[in-house]
């Protein structure tokens, strides 16, 4: 982002939350509608498009100042919606590409990659949206943007990043014809070694458990 976006942001906070919360609503719908489940063959293009689409607003949001609460405490926003439902109907729509697997922290020196579920990333995304929309529309504006920054930087961000890297992933190998009949990752390599050099076999039971069977692939690909 250059420095005149970023000093045009400043200077028109307003217009800047209006465009960060349609941003917002736009994902909210999308995902909804994607759940229903209308168009399943559609459902990996379109998620790919609207989490790209949001992270375009967590960059705005990352890039811009501190925004801090009008109020010392967080007002009441009332109880969180139940995602359960968005959830589980997200679950079957993607089953069996809804596991993949994701290094948690890429900073953090061998870190072992652990099992992530697209459903289970989408829905807490939309539950930290919610909560900062419940502000907005109540018209605590800054209490809002404060709510989608701070949690774009601690939460929903880093899951966004991952389900994106996962769905780009599968677009991928069908576009590029690269079937998944194997799975980079369920024998664990050099690289998710401990010091002493003991293979870390429970991240690899994770994930021969969680990924290599819901998509029918026998363990080192036999």
């Amino acid at each position: 982002m250059s420095d005149a976006t970023l000093n045009s942001i400043k200077d028109d906070p307003n217009d800047f939350a209006v465009q960060i919360s349609d941003q917002i609503e736009s994902f909210l719908v999308s995902v909804a509608e994607v759940a229903k489940g209308d168009d399943p063959d559609s459902a990996v293009p379109y998620l790919l498009l609207e989490l790209s689409q949001l992270l375009l607003a967590g960059g705005r949001l990352g890039a811009y100042e501190d925004i801090l609460p009008d109020e010392r405490y967080e007002p009441d926003v009332g109880p969180e919606p139940d995602v359960d439902e968005l959830r589980l109907r997200l679950a079957a729509l993607l089953e069996p590409i809804d596991v993949y697997t994701e290094v948690f922290d890429p900073y953090q020196p061998r870190s072992a990659p652990v099992a992530c579920r697209i459903s289970d990333d989408l829905a807490d995304v939309v539950t930290d949206l919610r909560h900062g929309m419940a502000h907005y529309r109540a018209g605590r504006v800054t209490e809002g943007l404060w709510w989608w920054q701070f949690s774009y930087l601690s939460n929903w961000g880093p899951t966004a990043s991952a389900a994106l890297r996962a769905l780009q992933s599968l677009v991928a190998h069908v576009r590029l014809d690269t079937p998944l009949d194997e799975l980079n990752g369920l024998d664990t390599d050099s690289s998710a070694q401990s010091d002493d050099g003991e293979l870390e076999a429970e991240a690899g039971a994770v994930m021969e458990a969680e990924i290599a069977a819901p998509l029918g692939i026998k363990p080192g690909g036999s």
